[in-house]
């Protein structure tokens, strides 16, 4: 029978094996990151799709922190119906938010070949491009591309990064 105390050693003994030969099995960069022997002088090149990445990235936290609020209320036994009506109506239109920005982004991918991020909030829809070359003469036929998704007038915005 083993008991609660020689139970304890055998975990801790086998997580500091664990440790032990995974700091062996490392490579020498990872050891120098770990021990923090970094040498800042390098220089980072930060490329236009990395800023594109990012916005993605923080766009999708956003929406996604927003989607677990809505299906919490949607979950809580406590909430009222019509608490919980408002929660699927703003979760759907979440969801059709969503979809509008991949359709536009792949439509922009598709004609035009740049990298970019949407972001659309009510009536006005932002586009960031991964380009160094700020034309008006792109932005304008990107307008007029995105434009032609919509029976309403909408607020686009284009910015090159």
């Amino acid at each position: 029978m083993i008991n609660k105390q020689n139970l304890w050693f055998i975990t801790l003994f086998s997580l500091i094996l664990v440790l032990g030969i995974y700091y062996v099995s490392m490579g020498d960069e990872t050891v120098k990151v770990l021990a923090g022997n970094n040498d800042v002088s390098e220089v980072l090149e930060v490329k236009e799709s990395d800023v594109i990445v990012a916005l993605q990235v923080e766009d999708d936290e956003a929406v996604l922190e927003q989607m677990n609020q809505y299906q919490n209320i949607l979950l809580d036994d406590s909430a009222t119906i019509e608490e919980k009506n408002d929660a699927y109506n703003a979760l759907q239109a979440l969801n059709n938010k969503q979809g509008e920005s991949e359709k536009i982004e792949k439509l922009i991918n598709s004609q035009f070949k740049y990298d970019n991020f949407v972001k659309i909030d009510g009536d006005s829809i932002s586009i960031i491009i991964a380009s160094e070359d700020h034309s008006k003469e792109i932005a304008n036929k990107i307008i007029r591309a995105v434009q032609e998704l919509y029976d309403t007038q909408k607020y686009i915005t284009v910015k090159f990064e």
